[in-house]
């Protein structure tokens, strides 16, 4: 068969190479994997003559990779039409005749046309990069850092920019009252140490003080030197180690303090958690009895420096009687001279008794305190009546006498005055049944001076001034 069937189609033929002939063994040779610059890949391949080598080692462990489909968008070069008797022979290779020919003039064509040779490198060179690259920033974006979550830690890898997208990315939910180092926001890097401390809330009565305080500690320890509380010799009640939950505890803390206890004459200072004042007295060594008390109330807080005062006291009570004034009420009578005031009924006071308590404190007595009040007997009100009636202003027979001197003589001229026996009474020293028998109500002491007069007038028509024997000589002047 001729050889002209073994060529390529004359549309592809390539003139002859001009270039002299240079052995295999004469070419460069190129690293595996190193790729060479068209230039230089072209001289290798003219090197190779028509005959010119091409490496095809490939080791077993790499897949051989399918070649790239190129599409030719530019115009292909004018070709000739190459006869038979100048197509190259190949001895010793086994191929069809004619294919050593095809394959050196592909390689010729090749090596002239590089933007061939670079169109199929490009697309792998490309994939190339972009997984190196992309390899790069996947390991520069990964940090590996330790995450502790109340104590719990852990290490984990993250693309998280900050120490928020981390707590996000891991569901850790924080509060107002939670603590997270470093702060929330915070850029990550690799190797960070990240905590986040949940707050609990403690109910803490303090020194008698109650109030709700957060920590973050764990325990109740932690807590007091968290919270700054000295431990030292307090009442606590929890123990120190126990454990504080999300939700909590209450806790009651009273620390030691110095307190100083004065009794009978003696001072005594002490160091005491106690909780009331009577506790701390009672720890000094001293015994309250009977009404003995404290300077402030037995069962206040104790202060830290205060002094505390026993105070012995004895006593007892005391009852004291009051009368209690009565009530006059007064109505006015028609039938008596104006002026005139008639006791109707005598009024009666009342009684009131009052106990009191007496009592000494060391040794000095003290004012006594009422500490009751009953009535024992009500108050009876006296009833008086108002003479109304217009007095007579004579007496026929007695209206010319000097009474005024009359009346000096018997009483110094005092309406009001009264004997030492209190048997007579008023201007003219009535007694009282003869001041009754004239008209006269009640005592005549008690009766206005006018009246007194009218009266005497009156017991001067019926009896003359017998009725004074010493002064009745002064009526005549």
């Amino acid at each position: 068969m001729s050889n002209s069937q073994y060529l390529p189609d004359a549309r592809y033929a390539q003139p002859p190479d001009p270039e002299p002939y240079v052995g295999l063994h004469e070419a460069e040779t190129l690293a595996y994997g190193v790729y060479a610059a068209p230039g230089a890949y072209d001289e290798a391949h003219r090197a190779g003559g028509p005959y010119g080598y091409e490496d095809t080692y490939r080791p077993a462990y790499e897949a051989a990779e399918p070649p790239p489909t190129l599409q030719l968008t530019d115009p292909l070069p004018p070709q000739r039409t190459v006869p038979d008797s100048e197509a190259p022979t190949l001895v010793g290779v086994g191929h069809a005749p004619g294919a050593g020919g095809r394959a050196a003039r592909r390689r010729r064509r090749d090596a002239e046309r590089p933007e061939s040779a670079l169109r199929r490198l490009l697309p792998q060179a490309l994939v190339v990069a972009f997984l190196a690259g992309g390899t790069t920033a996947f390991v520069a974006e990964d940090k590996a850092v330790e995450l502790t979550v109340d104590g719990t830690p852990r290490t984990l890898h993250t693309f998280a920019d900050d120490v928020t997208e981390l707590l996000a990315e891991e569901g850790v939910r924080v509060g107002a009252h939670d603590v997270v180092a470093p702060a929330p926001g915070t850029a990550l890097t690799d190797g960070d140490e990240i905590a986040v401390h949940y707050g609990r809330p403690v109910r803490l009565t303090l020194d008698g003080q109650r109030r709700e305080v957060w920590t973050t500690a764990r325990t109740v320890e932690g807590a007091l030197r968290q919270l700054g509380v000295r431990a030292e010799g307090a009442y606590l009640s929890l123990a120190r180690s126990q454990r504080i939950g999300r939700a909590g505890l209450t806790l009651d803390v009273r620390t030691e303090r110095s307190v100083t206890v004065m009794a009978d004459g003696r001072a005594r200072t002490i160091r005491t958690n106690a909780a009331t004042v009577g506790e701390a007295v009672e720890e000094a060594g001293i015994t309250l009895r009977g009404q003995d008390a404290t300077s402030v109330p037995a069962g206040s807080f104790p202060r830290d420096g205060q002094t505390v005062t026993v105070l012995r006291i004895t006593g007892g009570k005391e009852v004291h009687d009051e009368a209690i004034a009565y009530a006059v009420r007064r109505t006015d009578d028609p039938t008596l001279f104006q002026g005139t005031e008639v006791v109707e009924r005598p009024g009666r006071a009342g009684l009131r008794r009052i106990t009191y308590s007496v009592r000494t404190v060391n040794g000095v007595k003290q004012r006594p305190k009422r500490i009751r009040t009953e009535i024992v007997r009500e108050p009876r009100a006296q009833l008086v009546k108002v003479g109304t009636k217009p007095l007579p202003t004579s007496v026929r027979g007695a209206d010319g006498l000097d009474w005024q001197a009359l009346a000096a003589c018997e009483s110094g001229g005092r309406p009001g005055a009264v004997d030492p026996s209190g048997t007579y009474g008023g201007l003219y020293q009535f007694d009282t049944r003869t001041w009754q028998s004239l008209g006269g109500r009640g005592r005549p002491q008690d009766a206005p001076a006018a009246e007194q007069t009218f009266r005497a007038k009156k017991l001067y028509v019926r009896r003359g001034a017998s009725p004074w024997p010493h002064c009745g000589a002064r009526l005549q002047g």
